[in-house]
């Protein structure tokens, strides 16, 4: 099963760190104020999850899409 990375906007610090550290550009920060994952662009690699200093992501399985 594929994973991706999911948040907790609301504890969002918007530092920017998973932004900077994904390789495929899958996370943004939005106004300064939260990070938002686009889906379809996150291969599940974890690198989010390692930079994140406030500790609010994590990898959830997600079932295929036919």
């Amino acid at each position: 099963m594929k994973k991706i990375a999911t948040l907790a906007a609301n504890a969002c610090v918007s530092c920017g760190c998973c932004e900077k550290s994904c390789p495929k550009n899958a996370i943004a920060v939005y106004n300064g104020i939260f990070a938002k994952v686009e889906k379809s662009l996150c291969i599940g690699c974890g690198l989010c999850v390692k930079a994140c200093p406030a500790d609010i992501i994590s990898l959830k399985e997600v079932p295929p899409i036919d």
